[in-house]
This record gives C-alpha cells, sequence and structure tokens, in this order.
C-alpha cells in the first residue's frame, strides 16, 4: 500500500474539519453582528470609546448625607436690647462678611432712640433666621444664622470591619442625588466618635469642596471608596457591559464595515462605581460601544444587509451571504477568488470557535506524524526471512 495514501486521508480529514467550524465561525459572527446607516446611528446616539489598559481602582459603596462643617456655621446677635426694625438679608441669600443684615431700634433714652447695626462676622448663606420686623430681640436670642458652605462634609455610613482598610487621606468618588451627572472627589479625614451598633456601621468624614455651592446639607449621598489599585487592568465603563450575570456581552464596532456592532461575550473580573475589568473576550484598541449599547440590543439585524455592507465598503458585489461571487457570477456560492475573505463580517472569532479551531489544528498534526511513523514502520519491516540453517537456494 502506498504510504502516502492514509497521509492524504488524515490531510482531507482535518482539513474539512477546520473548514467546517471556519464556516461555523462565520455564521455565528454574522448572527451577531448588527449592521445600520448612519442615521439610526444618530437616531440611537451611539457613542465608542478605545478599550485599553489602565489603572483600576478596588472600591467599595456605601451611603450616606451631606453635613455642615461646624466651624463654619456663626450667629447674629445683639449686645443690647431693643426691636427690629429693618432686614437687609433673608433665608437663602448670599451675604458677605462685614455687610449689614438687621437694624435694631435699640431701648436705650434718646429722640430717635439709637439704631443699632448688625453686620454678618462671615460671609455665606443666611441658613436659619427666627425674627420679623418689629419683633423685640434681647442679647440672649439669636437673630439669623450664616453658614459658609464653600466646603462641607460628606458622611459616609461604612460597614465596621472596613474601616480598618481606610486611612487619612483615603479617596472617595461621591454622588449627589439632587445633583444627577456630576462626580465629587472627596477626601478622608476621621470616622466619627462611636459606631452605630444597629446597623454595624461608623461614620466616615470627608471633606468635600463646593465652590458653587450646589451642594446643600441634609442631601443624600452615593460613596465610592476607593481602597486600593491595580496597574494594567483591561477595562471599559460599566454602561457597555450588556447581560445577565452569567451571560456578559460587549457591542464592538467593526473594523471593516462602518456602522456595523459585534456582540462580543466576555468575562469580567472586579467591578467599582465607573469600570469593569474585562478577563476574556476583549482586546486592547476594541472600540467599545458605550452610550446606546441597550439599544442595540433592540436593533434586531440592522436595516442595513450584510450583502449591502460589504458591496458599499469594498466596491464591488457579494453574494447574499457577504461571501465573494465567483467568476461565473454565481449569487449564493461564496468564494476568496480575489485573495481575501468577506464571508463574515467581523474578524473576531468567539472563545469557543478558537478552541475548536485549535483543538482540531493539533488533532491534524497528530494524525499526520502517527501516519509517518506508521508508513516508515512499514517500509523497516522484512518482507521475507530466511528459514534457518537454510541456504536460501536449491
Amino acid at each position: 500500500m502506498n504510504p502516502s495514501i492514509p497521509i492524504l486521508a488524515v490531510l482531507l480529514s482535518a482539513t474539512a474539519l477546520l473548514a467546517a467550524d471556519a464556516k461555523l465561525a462565520k455564521a455565528e459572527l454574522a448572527a451577531n453582528t448588527v449592521i445600520l446607516n448612519e442615521t439610526a446611528v444618530k437616531n440611537l446616539r451611539l457613542q465608542t470609546v478605545e478599550a485599553d489598559e489602565q489603572e483600576f481602582e478596588e472600591t467599595v459603596f456605601a451611603l450616606g448625607r451631606i453635613e455642615v462643617i461646624p466651624e463654619r456655621r456663626a450667629a447674629v446677635s445683639s449686645r443690647v436690647s431693643g426691636r427690629v426694625v429693618a432686614l437687609e438679608a433673608v433665608l437663602g441669600e448670599a451675604v458677605k462678611e462685614g455687610a449689614t443684615v438687621a437694624k435694631l431700634e435699640s431701648r436705650q433714652p434718646g429722640d430717635p432712640p439709637p439704631v443699632i447695626f448688625l453686620k454678618a462676622p462671615m460671609s455665606g448663606l443666611v441658613t436659619e433666621t427666627d425674627v420679623r420686623l418689629g419683633d423685640p430681640v434681647g442679647p440672649d436670642k439669636a437673630l439669623l444664622e450664616i453658614t459658609d458652605l464653600t466646603e462641607v462634609f460628606a458622611v459616609a455610613r461604612v460597614p465596621e470591619h472596613l474601616a480598618g482598610a481606610m486611612k487619612s487621606g483615603t479617596l472617595a468618588h461621591i454622588r449627589i442625588t439632587a445633583l444627577p451627572g456630576e462626580e465629587f472627589e472627596g477626601v478622608l479625614l476621621r470616622f466619627g466618635t462611636a459606631a452605630d451598633r444597629a446597623n454595624g456601621t461608623v461614620d466616615a468624614i470627608f471633606k468635600l469642596p463646593n465652590p458653587n455651592l450646589t451642594i446643600r446639607p441634609g442631601m443624600r449621598a452615593e460613596f465610592s471608596v476607593v481602597l486600593g489599585k491595580r496597574e494594567n487592568v483591561l477595562a471599559v465603563p460599566r454602561q457597555a457591559l450588556q447581560g445577565e450575570a452569567s451571560n456578559r456581552f460587549l457591542y464592538v464596532a467593526n473594523l471593516e464595515l462602518p456602522f456595523a456592532f459585534t456582540k462580543v461575550p466576555v468575562i469580567t473580573g472586579a467591578m467599582n462605581d465607573r469600570f469593569v475589568e474585562i478577563k476574556q473576550g476583549l482586546l486592547p484598541g476594541d472600540k467599545v460601544v458605550t452610550e446606546g449599547a441597550y439599544s442595540l440590543g433592540y436593533a434586531g439585524k440592522g436595516n442595513v444587509s450584510l450583502k449591502e455592507a460589504l458591496d458599499a465598503a469594498h466596491g464591488h458585489e457579494h453574494a447574499a451571504d457577504g461571501g465573494e461571487l465567483p467568476k461565473g457570477g454565481a449569487a449564493n456560492v461564496p468564494t476568496d477568488e480575489d485573495g481575501h475573505d468577506h464571508g463574515s463580517t467581523p474578524s473576531r472569532l468567539s472563545g469557543l470557535t478558537w478552541v475548536s479551531l485549535i483543538a482540531n489544528g493539533v488533532l491534524l498534526v497528530l494524525l499526520a506524524v502517527a501516519a509517518v511513523r506508521r508508513s516508515k514502520g512499514d517500509d523497516a519491516s522484512p518482507i521475507s526471512q530466511p528459514k534457518p540453517g537454510g541456504s536460501g537456494h536449491a
């Protein structure tokens, strides 16, 4: 038997397996690709970011509220008794240090009675008022309260077991419910004087700049407290991640076709308030859809066919399945006559397909080696053996 025959059979078998896997991969990728036009992309408000390795923050989540810094609060009062004859500042109004905020008519004798001007001891907002025109006042009563809100305390209620991992100077990303779309950064100053026994939490006090005075005492806040950082982590914004916990995926812009996006399964790692770590399924440089990613899940196959997209991208006709037309022009037979393959929209293969292709490639090599060894063994085996003691001829 010719030894090349089994080798040829092995090669043909393995090649058929690889071709079947490649065809399956093309079908899988085509099924997971959404092809739109420019108008649809604008209507869906799609935005992409380039995936890159970055410094990744390990964070913990906590809830809390905004509070006034006690040292930044002052009262306005009079040293003598009198009657309020004018109020120059009202609740919620900003005042400057030294500005007149009220006028009192003194009870001291005089015609007219002497008028006392009460001035603001500090700049800030009038946060409390307990006086009306004509009210009698004395040295024991505060007329107004002025609060400097250019800095405030953001107090987070963190679990007790995490307090040991937080040191003075720890950074926190803070979101305030009343100010959606804005993010603030605070620095840990100290912990509260006592823990909450019922909830098992302790107050962590962060100082928060407030130059625009948009943050007010009592507002609810969400904290992402940074406990550590890791370098060179491939991560994408959280809004890009889609699917349930058991089936996570991203939409990645196709590099070959404009306005085409491929659904790519991924394996995720840690997650913080802004980013999610991608352990498998994504490559650095991939353009990942962030804004509008959720809407792509309901776009179906899009409003442009694979054939139309490839025709526009390459300037010549393609088959209905996206493959190259043969020279004869048969409409549904994909070939690669021009030396490149358009059988599927993207060039990305899923992890399962890669495993299958590699396994079949290894199998091809092993079968070829086994066939070669077998053929060599057949060549080395004796054709006939002389009988013992015989001369080999009559």
